[in-house]
């Protein structure tokens, strides 16, 4: 019963966010506001305890989330095979230019502070 509470919890903060995003017309999403909420929310123990439960439970089945992913890579084979390299190649580079723009981002907010 805790791993359902805790459950509850996390979708009322997820529909609590979006409805704040849409009804409000913010423009961050509604998960991420979700997110800040259940942040909030998790300073009381009648919150803590249950997302405790039900996270213990989702990550102890995790693996069950790579099921449809790996369906998918075995039923768009041939797509892999003839996209294969480039797809590799975009994914490589844009990690790159991520982890670039970051540490770009970080000197200039660490150069503005001191």
């Amino acid at each position: 019963m805790l791993v359902l509470r805790g459950l509850a919890w996390l979708l009322l903060a997820q529909s609590l966010g979006e409805a704040l995003a849409r009804l409000l017309e913010l423009k961050l999403p509604g998960p991420v506001l979700g997110l800040l909420l259940m942040l909030a929310a998790l300073s009381f123990e009648a919150v803590r305890t249950p997302v405790a439960a039900a996270a213990d439970t989702l990550l102890a089945h995790l693996s069950l989330l790579f099921v449809p992913v790996g369906v998918g890579v075995m039923t768009h084979l041939g797509l892999l095979a003839q996209y294969g390299l480039r797809m590799l190649l975009v994914i490589v580079a844009s990690t790159f230019v991520g982890l670039a723009v970051t540490a770009l981002v970080l000197r200039a907010a660490l150069r503005g502070q001191g």
